[in-house]
C-alpha cells in the first residue's frame, strides 16, 4: 500500500512538472518598428529547428501575406508595410509550439520621420528599441545606427545592476536575461560620441 502511495505522488509530481513546462512559452517572437517607417523586422527564436509561417492579416481578417520557411531555430526578417493603407495589422507566426500573434498600427507620420531625421543628425545612433519577449524574463535591444552606446540597467528601487558599453556598425540586437530582477528593469541608452541620452 505504501508502495502504492509512493508511485501516486510521483505520478503526481510528473504530471505537475509536464504542465509547468508546457506552460513556458518555446518560441520567442519580436515585432520591431524601423524609424517609424512602413518596414518593421520580425524576429523570431525557437526552441529548435523546423516549420515556421507568418501570415499577416488585415483588420478584417483578411490574409495579405503568408510564407513559411523550414530547417531554421532563429531567423529575422522585414516585413513591408509600404503602399498599405494604415491601421491595425495582425502578424500571426505558428510553429510547432502553437501559434503566437503580434498586432502591428502601422501609421506613418511625415513630421515624426522629420523629428526622428533632425534628431539622427545631432546623434550617430538613430534608433534604439527595448521589447520585453513574453513570459520570459528575457529583453530585446535592437538598434540602428553607428557609434557608440552605453547600455545602463536599473532595477526597480532605481540601483545600477548592469553597465554595458557596445558598439553599433548598421543594426544591433542584443538579449538580457532579466529573470533574475526583482519588479521591471529601467533601461537608459546614452550615445557615447554626444552624450546624449537615446533611450
Amino acid at each position: 500500500m505504501k508502495t502504492k502511495n509512493v508511485v501516486l505522488t510521483l505520478a503526481a509530481v510528473i504530471v505537475a512538472s509536464v504542465f509547468t513546462f508546457a506552460a513556458e512559452p518555446s518560441s520567442q517572437v519580436a515585432v520591431i518598428n524601423q524609424n517609424n517607417s512602413g518596414v518593421y523586422k520580425l524576429i523570431y527564436v525557437g526552441s529548435i529547428a523546423g516549420k515556421v509561417t507568418v501570415t499577416i492579416y488585415d483588420s478584417n481578417n483578411n490574409v495579405l501575406f503568408s510564407e513559411s520557411t523550414r530547417g531554421l531555430s532563429k531567423f529575422m526578417r522585414p516585413l513591408n508595410f509600404n503602399g498599405l493603407e494604415h491601421g491595425e495589422y495582425s502578424i500571426e507566426i505558428t510553429d510547432a509550439n502553437g501559434t503566437q500573434v503580434q498586432k502591428v498600427n502601422y501609421n506613418t507620420s511625415k513630421i515624426a520621420i522629420a523629428e526622428k531625421t533632425a534628431v539622427a543628425n545631432e546623434i550617430a545612433v538613430k534608433t534604439i528599441h527595448i521589447t520585453k519577449l513574453q513570459g520570459s524574463g528575457k529583453y530585446l535591444m535592437s538598434a540602428a545606427g553607428n557609434g557608440k552606446i552605453n547600455v545602463l540597467i536599473f532595477d526597480s528601487n532605481d540601483e545600477l545592476i548592469h553597465d554595458e558599453k557596445v558598439t553599433i556598425n548598421g543594426s544591433l540586437g542584443l538579449v538580457y536575461s532579466m529573470k533574475e530582477v526583482q519588479g521591471e528593469p529601467t533601461f537608459r541608452v546614452i550615445d557615447i560620441a554626444s552624450n546624449k541620452r537615446v533611450k
